[in-house]
């Protein structure tokens, strides 16, 4: 495990990670990319084999090239650094300790797709990032990095400002954000049509997590095929790990794609390990005996939320902490996650008081399954997740509680 970083707020570290937290200096990229066609940009973004990092998992050399496609006077660029997940936290270290490696990458996307105006919408919580951020920008124009002709490329204007989000878990999926953008209620929007061709203000919009932009940066200077030097075939890269819980050593660490659950947790100090939900409180929780899986696109695919429990923990209430989220958060709007939510949390309840039974439990899942299928959105279909991962490898510390079910187990 010699290509890591571990980043701790107001902690910055030499750099040394294998692809995020390598040497870049500001404005290398925007240089780059500003002696480079638009096509070319497109096609290194394709030899890289990125994918967005915000846990969707879409090319991002294919959202880019359909937005640079689509014709219209206006485009945008949209980061999304709404950062709502529970147990994540290291795109707010990315623009804390490293905003050149995120605002380049969108001066970048702008050029490429041919985008007028970026925007960051900033997750409220982080509204005392906001300041620092704007006077960063402001340097950033001074050194005609930002704004009309940017370093003397004729015609090429393009401007980034930062909106902040209002604390809705919704917001995260990116027509929901788009819709709190332009001053409606956050909820997701029926598709098609897509960003890319109807986003922000009815204009083509392209929609990237703050990690993306940032090895956007990384990958226009050193080149496509650098960046598959790490990971797998199918996870090229690094990914950043937001890690809490149990262990030594949080932080947010940079692993390569196809590093074991079990590296990472010997790495972090997690000695007693019994479950891990990856991928925040939408992810799946795992147990001990599958920690030889792997974090990639082609196993356990994540966005970057690792939270670790110990034997000290008792998961049925790990699992009703998540549902109770949910069932906050969702905007309830269509009925599978509106309702769904409440009826898999009714469940857990039942279970505490031993008022329950298999035969019930089982129809719960598949009422998960189902939701995992017909939600309009990103919530209602990844809420399930950990009712369904939890109750399924826990079942004998959840269902051996000692006030048994009634008739039908």
């Amino acid at each position: 495990m010699e290509n890591y970083l571990e980043v701790k707020l107001g902690q910055k570290k030499d750099r040394k990670g294998p692809v995020i937290f390598s040497e870049y200096k500001r404005g290398d990229a925007i240089k780059k990319a500003l002696s480079m066609s638009r096509e070319d940009i497109l096609f290194e973004l394709k030899d890289s084999k990125l994918k967005g990092r915000g846990g969707a998992g879409f090319p991002t050399s294919t959202k880019w090239m359909l937005t640079a496609a689509a014709k219209a006077e206006r485009k945008f660029l949209i980061c999304n650094a709404d950062e709502g997940e529970p147990g994540t936290f290291k795109d707010r270290v990315l623009l804390m300790e490293y905003p050149e490696l995120v605002f380049d990458g969108m001066v970048v996307g702008g050029y490429t797709i041919g985008a007028q105006l970026g925007i960051v919408y900033l997750r409220g919580e982080y509204e005392y990032l906001l300041k620092p951020l704007e006077d960063y920008l402001d340097e950033m124009r001074k050194d005609n990095l930002l704004g009309k002709n940017i370093l003397g490329k004729e015609g090429f204007d393009f401007d980034i400002e930062i909106v902040l989000g209002s604390g809705a878990y919704v917001c995260g999926e990116e027509t929901a954000l788009i819709e709190s953008l332009e001053g409606h209620r956050g909820e997701p929007r029926n598709r098609p049509p897509y960003p890319i061709n109807t986003g922000f203000l009815g204009r083509p919009t392209s929609v990237n997590n703050v990690e993306t932009l940032a090895a956007v940066s990384h990958i226009v200077v050193k080149g496509g095929k650098w960046f598959t030097k790490y990971g797998t075939d199918k996870s090229s890269g690094s990914k950043l790990f937001s890690v809490s819980g149990d262990c030594e050593r949080p932080g947010v660490y940079e692993l390569p794609w196809g590093t074991k659950v079990s590296e990472l947790l010997e790495l972090v100090g997690a000695k007693n390990a019994k479950a891990v939900q990856i991928g925040g409180a939408s992810g799946h929780c795992i147990p001990k005996s599958q920690f030889n899986r792997v974090l990639a696109y082609e196993d356990i695919p994540t966005g970057g939320s690792v939270m670790i429990f110990d034997e000290s923990r008792d998961m049925l209430h790990v699992l009703k902490n998540f549902m109770e989220f949910f069932v906050d958060e969702s905007c309830g709007q269509c009925t599978p996650c509106r309702i769904g939510n409440v009826k898999l949390l009714e469940g857990v309840e039942m279970i505490e008081k031993g008022q329950y039974t298999f035969a019930h439990i089982n129809k719960l899942k598949d009422l998960g399954r189902t939701m995992q299928l017909a939600s309009k959105c990103g919530l209602g279909q990844s809420s399930p997740n950990p009712f369904i991962s939890i109750l399924e490898n826990f079942k004998d510390e959840i269902f051996n509680r000692g006030n048994g079910g009634r008739n039908g187990r």
